[in-house]
């Protein structure tokens, strides 16, 4: 049975005209902390799915049931049991990356994306749902962190996930042989803003439907 137009939607509107880093312009603190290499992005962007798509779950099943005035409260205790599993799993099978995104993992709790889609969504939507708009918005951005996280590591430090690509290697042949240095200033946090920001440009000038007065 495949999936309807409108779940098809849930899934697929936020890797572009509803993604919520480069449209809603939320979740700017991890494209500014963790993006400096593409590991860490990558192992950001899987935990925030998990938790979104396990907490607006949750969410959506007890929506009828949490009393209106501690729904926070609520969704705070939810996403931050999630983020502990998430900090325990990490600790235990990746312990050096652990260590690089321990605050930041821990972060997740605040994200504006997982709460603001347990407020607008999960509390008003049956479980199924819930997790395709979860899994749709995480993955869009997870994107963005991916796509800045690979420019950044590429031109700031000649390397993918931690290989040389303008390295020793191909130095003879490659970038370095006329010229090309690493770019210092792609490791630091406004060049996040600045990555983040042409993507933004080059979105909204290819859908002027975006740009909002």
């Amino acid at each position: 049975m495949g999936l309807s137009k409108k779940h098809k939607g849930l899934l697929l509107d936020p890797l572009a005209d509803k993604n919520p880093i480069t449209v809603q312009v939320l979740g700017i603190c991890s494209a500014l902390a963790i993006t400096a290499q593409l590991k860490p992005s990558i192992i950001m962007a899987i935990s925030v799915m998990f938790v979104l798509a396990m907490g607006n779950v949750v969410i959506s099943l007890l929506r009828n049931v949490i009393p209106s005035k501690i729904r926070i409260i609520v969704q705070l205790v939810v996403v931050a049991a999630l983020v502990i599993v998430v900090d325990q799993v990490l600790k235990a099978y990746a312990y050096e990356l652990s260590k690089t995104l321990s605050v930041f993992v821990g972060l997740i709790i605040t994200n504006c994306i997982i709460m603001g889609r347990f407020e607008a969504f999960a509390l008003a939507n049956k479980p199924w749902p819930s997790f395709l708009d979860a899994i749709g918005n995480s993955a869009g951005y997870g994107l963005l962190l991916i796509v800045v996280a690979f420019f950044r590591e590429l031109l700031g430090s000649g390397s993918i996930l931690g290989y040389k690509v303008f390295g020793d290697a191909i130095e003879k042949t490659g970038l370095y042989s006329i010229g090309y240095e690493n770019n210092g200033f792609m490791m630091l946090a406004p060049m996040a803003l600045i990555v983040v920001g042409i993507i933004i440009w080059i979105q909204r000038s290819k859908n002027p439907a975006l740009i909002e007065d």
